[in-house]
């Protein structure tokens, strides 16, 4: 995933490690030769409007704001279509009120009118204290998150890894999310949810306490869910 930092010139840009602890207490019953957590991609302002979601500090929170509204204004000044205008003053009055767009209720053709727009509000903003930048893995945990992203596991003995996936994703989806291969040839997917794992002790004990759930294609995938998927090569 991609994470801007807007104003936020005390943080790192580039790659980041999100450490999951979840993924650390699986790995203590797995003791793989490598542990890979998710990684997000970060980047200062001009990476702002290609982010799956934006972090700002509370006191620059007006300024975020002040962009997107600068844009507004000066495309309600030269538009003559009336729809247009119409959200366009829709918009302009919620960030008057210093809202962000992407809280906002708005149609499918309204959201399809203004994808062209590159509103920075319109991805998912998490607004951060001064003691919340203190700690920075925390901070990526929660834009995670917040903008609609889980973690699956894989577990074995090279491996341990936390996928990231969007929330409503199909077991299916999560396979591609691997390897295309593994997709394409999908047969099941063998799931045991994290607090199966984790009361059980490991992977051998759940499925002796009859914890391993077999699903299909259009399973939804579960925040935490450890999976093995069967398919043919």
């Amino acid at each position: 995933m991609k994470i801007g930092l807007f104003a936020l010139p005390g943080l790192p840009a580039g790659k980041q490690n999100i450490k999951d602890s979840r993924l650390d207490e699986v790995d203590k019953f797995v003791k793989a030769k490598k542990k890979t957590y998710v990684q997000a991609e970060t980047g200062k302002e001009d990476a702002c409007l290609e982010a799956d979601a934006i972090i700002v500090h509370e006191d620059s929170r007006a300024d975020l704001i002040l962009k997107d509204l600068e844009f507004i204004e000066t495309r309600l000044s030269r538009v003559e279509n009336d729809i247009e205008k119409a959200l366009l003053s829709k918009l302009k009055a919620a960030l008057e009120k210093e809202e962000f767009i992407f809280r906002l209720e708005l149609t499918q053709d309204e959201r399809k009118m203004m994808s062209g727009y590159g509103l920075l509000t319109n991805n998912p903003v998490i607004v951060a204290g001064k003691q919340e930048l203190e700690d920075f893995n925390k901070l990526l945990l929660r834009a995670f998150k917040e903008s609609g992203f889980i973690s699956f596991f894989t577990a074995g003995e090279k491996e341990t890894r936390a996928w990231p996936i969007r929330q409503g994703t199909t077991a299916w989806e999560a396979a591609g999310a691997i390897h295309s291969d593994i997709q394409r040839g999908f047969i099941r997917a063998e799931i045991i949810s994290l607090s199966d794992f984790l009361q059980a002790g490991g992977e051998s004990q759940a499925k002796q306490q009859g914890k391993l759930r077999l699903e299909q294609k259009d399973y939804i995938m579960q925040d935490g869910d450890l999976v093995n998927f069967r398919f043919n090569k």
